[in-house]
Order: structure tokens, then sequence, then C-alpha cells
């Protein structure tokens, strides 16, 4: 079996991270809901407080990753879009091709939302 291509690569390593930063949101969102939850029974919880401090911390935790992993998904975008550039030049495989302009699409579409 051939050794991936600098194309290959580059589209699997985007493609992980923008599942990543999806996984992250799907994450937060989780860790909110559970945050509204303990709020609501608050005044049921004597832990509540302390359930709250560590459910902010997490949240808090979660948000951090942001900003580096969108730094990181911006790079891996901008060596993807340099590949397809040097295999439509150089000939590549066009199925490569394709399925590299295809995750270039849902990582931008997945950046605006």
């Amino acid at each position: 079996m051939a050794p991936p291509t600098p194309l290959a690569i580059a589209t699997s390593s985007l493609q992980r991270l923008v599942k990543e930063e999806i996984s992250y949101e799907k994450e937060l969102k989780g860790q909110e809901a559970r945050l509204e939850k303990i709020i609501a029974t608050k005044d049921q919880d004597e832990n509540a407080e302390y359930q709250l401090k560590q459910e902010r911390t997490a949240i808090q935790e979660t948000k951090n990753v942001f900003p580096p992993l969108r730094e990181r998904i911006k790079d891996a975008l901008q060596r993807l879009q340099d590949q397809v550039e040097d295999g439509e030049s150089n000939g590549a495989d066009e199925a490569e091709i394709t399925k590299a302009k295809e995750v270039i699409e849902s990582a931008k579409e997945a950046s605006r939302s």
C-alpha cells in the first residue's frame, strides 16, 4: 500500500480538527445545560454552590480550548489550500483534490457557525 500523499495528510488533519471543534461545542452546550439545571435546583441542594463552582470552572476550561483550536484550524486550512494548489499544478489524483476541496468548504462553513 502506498504511503498517503501530503494532500491526503493535510485533508485528514483538517477534518480531524473540525470534528474536534464540533465535539467541544457539543460538550460546552451540555455543560451549560447542567449549569442551568444546578441553578434551577439550587435551593433544594446543599451542595449546589460547590457544584456551581465546579461546573463554571469546567465551562471556562472548555471555552479556553477554542482560541488555540481555531488557530490550528486556520493554519491547517491554509496548508490544505496550498496543497490543493500544488496538487492541481502537479497533476495529483483528482479524487484527492475533490475530497480536499469538500473538506475546505466544510471547514469554512463550520467556522462561520
